[in-house]
């Protein structure tokens, strides 16, 4: 054990003398913008509880990024609307026949695909400082004829889309798009 220790000192000693660090990814904002809070997204959908997924991937990515404010110290708000979502099949097997052509299993699911779109706004004192849009899709299994499993899959892609369209949010954002 001290032999481990040992190591693992003069690993992160010799990391510092090479000029390695660990330091937040560049959160920085339009203006100078540190602190942002992030009230609850407006769910234009028919989806229930979209609207605190896409909240809390959206605080997730603040947090990452250093610029989570809370209350009062807050130098702006992002605003949030999710504005659509739906789920489609994509991929469908083709039917299995036996050597004289009888169909011996249908075509079968093999796929489907969630879509989701949403609206971000930054603003400072009721100014728009920056504002993008975002959308894109995440495939998953339709489970093995189970319906709750089928939608215990599509929540997690949901959730899945939800921190890689906050997270593209967030950049545009910060990039000022």
């Amino acid at each position: 054990m001290a032999r481990l220790c040992a190591v693992v000192v003069a690993v992160l000693v010799a990391g510092a003398g090479c000029g390695y660090r660990f330091v937040a990814r560049d959160g920085t904002l339009p203006e100078g913008v540190r602190a942002v809070c992030a009230p609850i997204f407006f769910n234009e959908t028919s989806e229930p509880g979209l609207e605190t997924l896409f909240t809390r991937a959206m605080r997730q990515e603040m947090v990452r990024s250093g610029t989570l404010g809370d209350g009062a110290a807050c130098e702006a708000r992002l605003e949030g609307v999710v504005t659509n979502v739906s789920s489609y099949p994509t991929i469908v097997t083709e039917p299995i026949t036996d050597e004289n052509g009888v169909v011996v299993v249908g075509p079968q699911l093999a796929s489907y695909r969630a879509f989701a779109e949403a609206r971000l706004r930054l603003l400072k004192d009721e100014r728009v400082l920056a504002e993008t849009s975002v959308s894109g899709t995440e495939d998953y299994l339709p489970g093995s004829g189970d319906v709750l499993e089928a939608e215990a899959n599509r929540q997690a892609a949901l959730h899945r889309l939800s921190e890689t369209l906050m997270r593209e949010g967030y950049e545009r954002l910060a990039r000022n798009w």
